[in-house]
């Protein structure tokens, strides 16, 4: 009897416990990525040129007109690769400053169309890739302190000045 009453108590006890704490900024929500609308092909009187490091000597621009904040915590851009040989690579990209990860969403041809890549996944803009661009865009001019900028204003004037004001060399 004892022991029926003592498991009655302990069950009792046990719904009317609260619920485990819950901070305010999490959410039960999975993260939902945008759909990407595919910009107009760069114009090089809107490419912004930016500084990738010294590994490469490649150039490196951004078209502000293409660059575009998503709610989705994603930063989206087109990206033109110069080598000095005068090659171009032209990509329509976006990166998720919350996780610093990439992704490709088209490709730039010769007569200033786009297609679809093979892949279209994110991917981590660690160490080990050769994601220079990416990840100096993510580091110091779109994504300070992994927060994506606010406005696509904001973004200009971060490329404009090389790096967000935000971030202290």
């Amino acid at each position: 009897m004892k022991r029926t009453f003592a498991l009655i108590c302990v069950l009792f006890l046990i719904a009317c416990a609260k619920p485990a704490f819950k901070d305010e900024f999490e959410s039960d929500k999975p993260w939902v990525e945008q759909l990407a609308q595919i910009p107009p092909y760069p114009d090089e009187k809107n490419l912004m040129a930016f500084d990738a490091g010294a590994v490469t000597t490649n150039q490196y621009f951004v078209d502000k007109t293409s660059i575009k904040v998503g709610e989705d915590g994603v930063i989206r851009f087109s990206l033109v690769i110069k080598s000095s040989a005068g090659a171009s690579n032209v990509s329509y990209e976006g990166i998720r400053c919350a996780t610093s990860e990439r992704k490709l969403y088209a490709l730039g041809r010769d007569d200033k169309t786009w297609t679809q890549p093979r892949a279209s996944e994110w991917q981590k803009l660690d160490f080990v890739r050769q994601f220079y661009a990416q990840r100096e865009l993510s580091k110091n001019i779109f994504c300070p302190n992994q927060q994506i900028v606010s406005t696509t204003e904001e973004a200009i004037q971060a490329l404009k000045a090389g790096m967000h004001p935000s971030i202290f060399r």
